[in-house]
């Protein structure tokens, strides 16, 4: 399993990853910030940009910040659409 940081930004107009930053990575989401509906949400987007089951991306530190610590499978950068 890898380890990455995201920086999230809620109620953006759009889902998408902006780029990353000295090994951060901005995330930006449609979804609200209240009730874990930004997590749910960043799960939902992960798993879809690197073809990976929600299952297997948890969100390890950082669950009620903008900046949280993913957890994903090693070769899950690889998968990552264009």
């Amino acid at each position: 399993m890898t380890r990455i940081t995201v920086r999230v930004q809620p109620n953006a107009s759009k889902n998408e990853i902006v780029g990353c930053v000295d090994d951060v990575w901005k995330i930006r989401l449609t979804a609200s910030p209240t009730d874990g509906e930004a997590n749910q949400a960043l799960i939902r987007f992960l798993s879809k940009q690197w073809k990976v089951p929600q299952r297997e991306i948890e969100i390890i530190k950082g669950k009620t910040s903008r900046t949280k610590v993913i957890r994903i499978p090693q070769d899950a950068m690889g998968r990552r659409d264009a």
